[in-house]
């Protein structure tokens, strides 16, 4: 059965789960578990990949890499942080042709200062209002088609506060945007008013376990009127969770069984990663090894 593309799934009731993806293994676990769609995160991509905070030190090739390698992982569609374009508008240019070309399903740009940060941290700064509406000008120019979803992120709540948020959000859409993105809304009533002000367009909200803004279920999200319930941080938060218990008892006890931290089982790793159609493959060219048992 063919996968829906993202605008279809946004015509469904509800509001959309993007679990946060940054590898193969996340990717495909991700898509084992059941989900329509995911998100490569930044930060997650930026952590795993360079062991470095998320703030604007990874550069588009890299990030480039891990959309290949997340679109060669699973068959779903996902939406890929695409930070500020990583430099001008030629740059916004050549990411998002490159996003598109690479796998992904769609693209995130956001409007803080280059060197940028990640939405839940302190001292972000964000480009003039006309220099981000035209980065999404060019945005919506350069992708290969509509199905292609162009995610407008502000940090303007922030560096100035709701109401400039709000505004440049205005422009994001008329600009044509297919998603719209107020990150860190700090109580419930600002969610709220932006559910009310943009009652109709595609919303998303970014979930971030201890970030700042309030934390809710997909399902209260909905209900206030938002269409994507982002969550880019519970898988990695999670899997650092686990290694930092395992590998503390492998130190402590010196085995890695026993701990308090879940394993999978080996073989069922072996399958996740896919060695059932590599020994099929072998077999079908005669590769396998014919030892007797």
């Amino acid at each position: 059965m063919p996968i829906p593309m993202l605008p279809n799934l946004l015509k469904k009731d509800g509001c959309l789960i993007l679990p946060g993806v940054y590898d193969g293994i996340s990717a495909k676990l991700a898509t084992n578990a059941g989900f329509d769609a995911l998100y490569m995160t930044g930060y997650g991509v930026v952590a795993s990949a360079l062991g470095l905070p998320d703030a604007g030190l990874a550069a588009f090739t890299e990030m480039l890499d891990r959309v290949r390698c997340i679109a060669g992982a699973t068959p779903l569609p996902f939406i890929a942080d695409g930070d500020t374009g990583y430099g001008g508008l030629l740059n916004v240019d050549r990411t998002v042709r490159g996003y598109a070309a690479a796998g992904a399903a769609g693209i995130q740009l956001e409007d803080q200062e280059f060197p940028k940060k990640c939405g839940h941290t302190e001292f972000r700064r964000v480009i003039p209002e006309t220099d981000a509406v035209a980065k999404i000008r060019v945005a919506v120019d350069a992708r290969p088609s509509r199905d292609f979803l162009i995610v407008a992120r502000t940090d303007a709540r922030y560096a100035e506060g709701l109401d400039a948020a709000l505004r440049r959000v205005e422009k994001f859409l008329k600009a044509g945007a297919d998603v719209l993105f107020v990150e860190s809304p700090e109580s419930l009533e600002e969610l709220r008013r932006i559910a009310e002000t943009f009652r109709g367009a595609i919303l998303l909200a970014n979930m971030v376990e201890g970030g700042r803004t309030p934390y809710l279920s997909a399902k209260e999200l909905a209900t206030m009127g938002f269409k994507i319930a982002l969550f880019p941080t519970t898988g990695f938060l999670s899997a650092a969770g686990a290694m930092k218990l395992c590998y503390a008892h492998l130190k402590r006890q010196g085995i890695g069984t026993g701990g308090q931290a879940p394993m999978l089982p080996f073989a069922e790793m072996n399958t996740l990663m896919g060695f059932p159609a590599v020994h099929a493959f072998e077999k079908r060219y005669g590769l396998a090894d014919n030892r007797a048992d």
